[in-house]
């Protein structure tokens, strides 16, 4: 919600003022509706609160009445706002079981989301997160895939999509953080020698060297923590031509997180860019067969590296 912005409680439509200013000129409606030019029929409804008062309408109301044309704009402007903004709140309050459905208080403990104390406030706080407007938003785009450029699976038969779309959502925030060239194939096979390398010395920065490694060749690479009670370890999907990794946390196994990296680093390199890899998760376009491909090509790297070191 805009900050350090007025809203009022309660605003009138104009019409209640055009009704107070035809008394007080003693001018009937239909005398109004003659030297204005518009249909008696018109007026009516503007007073009766059914209809708007348009441009045309507030310089044709200004040269009869000499109030000025901006002041029946702005008039009408404010009370548009303020039915909407009680549209609005109708539209909040209805979404309150949807909210309740994420692990909002975890997500505020991360900073993804600010701390509230009503479940209005969390909707809306939701809204904003998400960049959506509505409930039925949210729904088209991680379940029914309205958006298939961007989203191309549907949640809708996870065990935990509430949690899973945040997740995806906040590495979506972290990858648009990141500057990184146009993606190079050659560069990010190239780099894969340095990757190894840099798994083998485990310095204390690995986790930093190895997202600048990634950038340098065009692949965003992001770490997310779990949600509870939603155990993903790792994403890869692209983003506008870009390819975006994204892991949970560094703080599993050694060992496996250098598989669960290499795995979805072997997604880019053999998969389309029309695919999205939920590692850990069962959803409906999930194939053995590419999965199955992207373990072989971590287990490649990683049997390479053991044998180096033999």
């Amino acid at each position: 919600m805009p900050q350090n912005k007025y809203i009022p409680r309660v605003s009138f439509h104009p019409g209640e003022t055009l009704a107070e200013k035809l008394t007080e000129m003693e001018m009937s409606i239909k005398e109004f509706s003659v030297r204005t030019s518009k249909p008696e029929k018109t007026i009516y409804a503007i007073i009766n609160d059914s209809s708007s008062i348009t441009s045309d309408m507030a310089v044709a109301f200004e040269s009869v009445t000499n109030i000025p044309a901006q002041f029946w704009l702005n008039k009408q402007r404010t009370y548009d706002e303020y039915v909407a903004r009680n549209r609005r709140l109708q539209i909040i309050a209805a979404s309150r079981e949807w909210a309740s459905k994420f692990p909002f208080e975890k997500m505020a403990e991360y900073g993804w989301v600010k701390p509230c104390d009503s479940i209005e406030e969390k909707v809306n706080e939701l809204f904003l997160f998400f960049r959506i407007s509505t409930v039925e938003a949210w729904e088209d785009y991680y379940y029914h895939q309205q958006l298939k450029v961007v989203f191309r699976i549907s949640l809708y038969n996870t065990k935990k999509p509430y949690s899973i779309s945040a997740w995806l959502r906040r590495g979506e925030l972290q990858a648009a953080e990141l500057s990184v060239p146009e993606f190079s194939e050659k560069g990010l096979k190239s780099s894969i020698q340095a990757m190894r390398e840099l798994m083998k010395r485990h310095p204390n920065d690995y986790v930093d060297k190895l997202q600048k490694l990634c950038c340098e060749v065009g692949v965003k690479l992001v770490y997310t923590p779990c949600l509870p009670k939603t155990p993903i370890s790792g994403s890869t999907r692209w983003i506008n031509d870009t390819p975006l990794i994204q892991l949970s946390d560094c703080n599993k196994k050694y060992g496996t997180f250098w598989f669960t990296f290499f795995h979805e680093i072997g997604h880019i390199l053999l998969h389309g860019k029309k695919d999205i890899f939920l590692e850990d998760i069962d959803y409906p376009d999930k194939t053995a067969e590419k999965e199955e491909a992207a373990d072989n090509f971590a287990k490649n790297i990683l049997s390479d590296t053991t044998a180096e070191n033999a």
